[in-house]
């Protein structure tokens, strides 16, 4: 017994250590790949090489997921008290735990999976790919007689790895209708969303949808985002942001969400009569759920709100007016059926998507009459206000001016504001 104690220590010393010295070379053979002549490379060399680094690098994944799954079967990650082996591969790693469930399931059907296993070796699959077909195998569970490993690595090697992914959907869906809708509705529990205020009054929006929800707010999205003409230069992704408020804007203003402590969604703003004229030194203008705002952006939203006087003596309230519209029902309807949507040249909103502007602004003392009154979508409102475009009435006919100097926007990290 005790020499046969004495043999299997040994072996397991000599596998440590051959495995150390192959880590040993692969390091020293990263470190002279990273010392290669770069500038030599010719635009096809260098696609060359990306394409076989990227073959490479798949075949060390391969051996991570392998490694890790034993790992797990040898409950290595007990030595340093972790409740999980994802847990100690995500923390030691460097990885999201994601990422770590990722290769334990790969490492662990890897072995069921042989020609999965010699395709991602050979580099005529990606790990992405093999990873696809590697939960698909886990997933199916007692009904993967119907999983044909030769035809499924045929699909890895003819499309991508977005389109394989929609192919596994469909196919764990043909084997196992009931198992997809367990997990159909798995995820969609975990959905969630938070709006939430960062220091310099930006707000930070994250969540998790599931496929149906996510599909519905980007389709809303998609129909609201598209670039109005030449003159706008926001990115795919500004435009979305203005989308996902310009919709807000649209619910809260057809009064179809439910009420709110007895009233209609609205957005409140509380300011000073002298903020609302724009005096000088007149203090910002509250928002709720926000942090105060500029007299450009209260402008814009005076132009049509509800407003209620409120008297203030000693910060008490002494009276409360009754609450007005600062363009009228009658007014609005006929304003729509004059305009019949966004006058802005080439914007294709509908009057139901616009919003009362004053030419000359209400907050400025500009009558709400028709003819001191046209028609703008969210995004060109707010590009007269806060961006500097004039609405100049000449004759009959609008006329769309833009500043004189244009400010540039440029990209900056939340939270980050530009050194003076």
């Amino acid at each position: 017994m005790g020499k046969t104690l004495e043999a299997t220590n040994k072996c397991l010393y000599n596998a440590s250590v051959n495995s150390v010295g192959s880590l040993a070379k692969l390091k020293e053979a990263v470190s002279g790949f990273e010392e290669r002549d770069q500038l030599a490379l010719t635009d096809r060399a260098r696609g060359e090489e990306l394409q076989e680094l990227r073959a490479v690098i798949d075949r060390l994944e391969r051996e991570f997921a392998r490694s890790s799954k034993s790992f797990a079967q040898d409950r290595g990650h007990l030595l340093d008290n972790a409740c999980t082996a994802v847990g100690w591969i995500a923390r030691a790693c460097n990885m999201s735990s994601s990422a770590a469930a990722d290769r334990l399931c790969v490492g662990k059907q890897l072995d069921s999976l042989p020609e999965v296993s010699r395709a991602l070796g050979s580099g005529e699959i990606g790990f992405q790919s093999a990873s696809q077909l590697c939960h698909l195998y886990e997933q199916l569970g007692d009904k993967r007689g119907g999983f044909d490993e030769q035809q499924m690595v045929g699909y890895a090697r003819q499309f991508t790895v977005a389109q394989l992914r929609v192919l596994c959907r469909h196919a764990r869906h043909a084997a196992d209708p009931d198992g997809f809708y367990r997990d159909a509705e798995e995820d969609f529990e975990r959905r969630w969303l938070h709006i939430n205020p960062m220091l310099d009054g930006m707000h930070a929006i994250d969540g998790v949808l599931d496929p149906v929800g996510a599909a519905a707010v980007r389709s809303a999205l998609d129909a609201l985002a598209r670039p109005h003409g030449a003159e706008d230069h926001r990115s795919h992704g500004q435009r979305n942001a203005d989308a996902l408020v310009e919709l807000a804007h649209h619910a809260m203003e057809k009064g179809t969400l439910p009420k709110r402590r007895g009233v209609k969604p609205h957005l409140n703003v509380t300011t000073t009569l002298e903020g609302l004229t724009g005096a000088l030194g007149a203090p910002a203008a509250d928002v709720e759920f926000s942090l105060p705002i500029g007299s450009r952006s209260l402008e814009r939203i005076a132009c049509d709100c509800t407003i209620s006087r409120v008297l203030l003596q000693d910060s008490m309230v002494i009276d409360v007016g009754r609450a007005v519209r600062s363009v009228p029902g009658p007014t609005r309807r006929a304003l729509e059926a004059r305009d019949r949507g966004c006058r802005w040249p080439g914007c294709d909103r509908p009057a139901s998507w616009s919003y009362p502007h004053h030419i000359v602004f209400w907050a400025r003392g500009g009558e709400t009459k028709l003819s001191n009154l046209v028609l703008l979508c969210y995004h060109h409102h707010r590009q007269v206000h806060e961006g500097g475009w004039q609405v100049v009435r000449a004759g009959g006919e609008l006329r769309f001016v833009p500043p004189e100097q244009m400010v540039p926007i440029r990209a900056r990290g939340p939270g980050v504001r530009w050194a003076a």
